[in-house]
């Protein structure tokens, strides 16, 4: 979209410097950053994040978040794009007084009612001195305006702002379809490449489970922004993939002093929905856990090499559920997302085939009877409530998945239970019984969290 005639238009800063300064120049470096892209994994982003470095240094990376929107650039029609102040220091959040940003591809308007809603938070301002030669959102317009050409901006710079701040003026933008969230950060600076990829991982994971609490400067230069925005996502049941993760040494650099890059997506958990061959990898998975155990008498001990989905190796909990003519034959699984979903999945499948307490170790004569069905779960989240009355209006029948515990008592049912128990008052009650508690037990230390699943299944024959 283009400014009016008499609108104000701010100029490139940082054009000739972190990208090229002419169309064609910056339209093939576009196209080369698009060309070294890495799998998206079918993801469809609320949320992305995205490196800030010249494009020469991090635009592969960058192409590679920007690449997972393609399926639905046209119903995109604005950006929240926020990242971090690097020239000057400043409380709060700042934008600019443009109606436009121009690039060497033209003018990207900007969204003033949408920028309004944000003004309205004390901490928000116009300041257009602190974006003089800053290019953390810069560099990113060009890659907005080629991949997603009908969106206008909402330029926010965060200073030094705490969480809550960055949390509210994103939870005001939220909106629907229609609006994606772009973080700018890149991830370490200045350390040898081992270290660096070290340190990137680190954060990597902090960002797959949505811990805002736990990002530093040290991890993310844009760590203040990002944390508000994974307050957002946690609380909005978002899942996290990590798309790429390399540095300068492994683009353009030296590999004794290097900056580290990430491309990260965050989708609705409830909606979110693995590619049918991601799918049927991770039964396969579950598959050879629990035939690896009858055969070997122990867990398989598992890496994972290249070529792997990103969907896979990111963070997650799940859990195996092991079905025999159908009926429960064992069920184990992770709370807390700790490691990859394709390492969680092999663990909890022999451990629900030999280390379910209810039931006796599965057999070699069993298999050809047994159906495999796999849940992924998202970022568990505390509820608030008055009383047990209030906690079972809240609970959400078909949707929710529940966590109860109470002192050294605890219990968790999957959504999968509300087949059997369809009413939110006794699936409250059984699920107290399961962590231990009487039925009639309430305290005021009793905590409970909600989170929801993506559950598939097939027969174990069926994946041989």
């Amino acid at each position: 979209m283009s400014p009016s005639a008499n609108a104000s238009t701010r100029s490139p800063q940082v054009a000739g410097r972190f990208y090229p300064d002419g169309h064609n120049a910056c339209i093939d470096l576009l196209e080369r950053c698009f060309a070294d892209t890495r799998p998206t994994g079918d993801v469809d982003p609320k949320v992305l994040v995205a490196p800030h470095a010249g494009w020469i240094f991090s635009g592969p990376i960058a192409g590679t978040a920007y690449a997972s929107l393609q399926a639905r650039a046209d119903r995109i029609t604005r950006v929240v794009l926020l990242g971090p102040a690097h020239r000057v220091a400043f409380r709060g959040i700042a934008t600019t007084s443009a109606d436009a940003w121009a690039t060497p591809l033209g003018t990207l308007a900007v969204d003033w009612a949408a920028l309004n809603r944000a003004l309205d938070v004390p901490g928000v301002a116009v300041d257009d001195a602190v974006f003089a030669q800053e290019h953390s959102l810069e560099v990113h317009a060009p890659f907005i305006q080629r991949m997603l050409p009908r969106a206008t901006i909402v330029p926010l710079l965060v200073g030094d702002a705490p969480t809550a701040l960055v949390s509210n003026v994103v939870e005001r933008l939220w909106g629907g379809p229609e609006t994606l969230i772009l973080v700018s950060s890149d991830l370490s600076h200045f350390h040898d490449r081992d270290t660096a990829r070290q340190l990137d991982a680190e954060t990597a994971g902090w960002i797959e489970t949505l811990r805002p609490d736990k990002l530093t400067g040290q991890g993310a230069c844009g760590h203040r922004a990002l944390a508000g925005v994974l307050d957002q996502a946690r609380r909005r049941d978002l899942r996290a993939t990590t798309f790429d993760l390399r540095s300068s040494a492994d683009t353009r650099g030296n590999p004794e002093r290097v900056v580290g890059y990430g491309a990260f997506a965050l989708e609705y958990a409830h909606s979110a929905r693995l590619p049918e061959a991601d799918r049927r990898q991770l039964i396969e998975a579950a598959r050879f856990g629990v035939k690896f155990g009858i055969e070997n008498g122990r867990p398989p001990k598992v890496g994972l090499g290249s070529g792997v989905s990103p969907t896979l190796t990111s963070r997650r909990a799940s859990f195996v559920t092991l079905n025999l003519d159908g009926r429960l034959r064992g069920c184990i699984g992770s709370m807390i997302a700790h490691r990859p979903l394709l390492t969680d999945v092999i663990d909890n499948a022999w451990k629900a085939a030999f280390g379910d307490p209810r039931f006796p170790a599965l057999t070699a004569g069993e298999l050809d009877r047994i159906a495999v069905s796999v849940s992924i779960l998202s970022t568990p989240r505390p509820m608030t409530f008055a009383d047990e009355k209030d906690l079972v209006r809240q609970v959400r029948p078909d949707i929710d998945g529940l966590i109860m515990q109470d002192g050294d008592r605890r219990g968790i049912f999957l959504p999968s239970v509300w087949s059997g128990l369809p009413k939110a008052e006794s699936f409250v009650t059984h699920l107290k019984r399961k962590a231990g508690l009487p039925a009639d037990h309430w305290s005021g230390t009793l905590r409970v969290s909600r989170y929801t699943t993506e559950s598939f299944g097939a027969a174990f024959r069926e994946v041989a």
